[in-house]
């Protein structure tokens, strides 16, 4: 039990006290949150680093240490030309919500039912108001994908299919929903090229799933361009339930998701 901001044994809590290099991290971070420092912007030289915040060298090494970790920077070791600026990244958030979730045995399953659950009410949303204008994005995307199975260029396919999905949900203009919807598609992503290396299919079978998803795609944006909400919803609902069944087949959905290997 605590007595004010003492405890029973009468000792204060321990306070943190910041050590200069994470106010050193703090500020740069800011910065770079802020946009004041953009992606590939160059810090300054150490050198200068050091005058103008008045640090030693091991103290400017160690902020940037941490920088480097959280994925905002990157150092040359050995040069004295400043670190490279990167902007936050969703990747690597969606890298460390792997760890989490496999640290917590969550199964391939789990990572598909959470997409169901956002993408229907996605496609509601945006049939409520037939688009708004932010289906033409996702129709020309569309057509960059019939021209890839036109050159039959399947593997490439693939990876736009993932693209299709972030723009229907970015679509939105939601951007906690989109961000959300990232971390969960790249996941998923990554689920999804370990089963076509486990389980290769024929040339013949993979151009008709493919030309069936396309199919798929460009129904339900013509049902959200017709403001047809139940039926959308109806549509991708079944899309999904139906994807999701084939990329958790033969024990797939039982698998941990894997944040090292895929």
């Amino acid at each position: 039990m605590l007595l004010g901001n003492m405890d029973v044994a009468g000792a204060a809590p321990r306070l943190h006290v910041p050590k200069t290099s994470e106010i050193v991290a703090d500020k740069i971070r800011a910065q770079i949150i802020r946009g004041e420092l953009n992606e590939g912007d160059a810090l300054p030289p150490e050198g200068q680093l050091m005058d103008s915040l008045g640090i030693s060298r091991p103290t400017l090494r160690e902020a940037f240490r941490i920088l480097e970790a959280e994925g905002l920077i990157s150092v040359v070791r050995g040069s004295r030309t400043g670190a490279k600026v990167h902007r936050p990244s969703v990747d690597l958030v969606s890298r460390y919500a792997g760890y989490v979730l496999e640290s917590q045995a969550t199964t391939i399953h789990d990572l598909y039912q959470a997409r169901l659950a956002i993408e229907p009410s996605v496609v509601r949303w945006l049939a409520s108001d037939r688009g708004s204008g932010a289906t033409i994005k996702l129709r020309h995307l569309l057509a960059d994908m019939e021209a890839l199975l036109d050159a039959e260029r399947h593997d490439e396919f693939i990876e736009k299919v993932e693209v299709f999905h972030q723009a229907l949900v970015a679509a939105t203009g939601l951007k906690t929903l989109t961000f959300m919807s990232r971390m969960l598609i790249n996941l998923s992503g990554k689920h999804q090229r370990g089963f076509q290396r486990r389980n290769a299919r024929s040339a013949d079978a993979r151009r008709k799933s493919h030309r069936a998803g396309l199919r798929s795609y460009w129904k339900v944006i013509e049902l959200i361009e017709a403001g047809a909400v139940e039926d959308a919803v109806a549509h991708w609902q079944l899309h999904l339930t139906n994807a999701n069944a084939t990329w958790t087949a033969e024990g797939e959905g039982d698998r941990i998701v894997d944040s090292l290997g895929g």
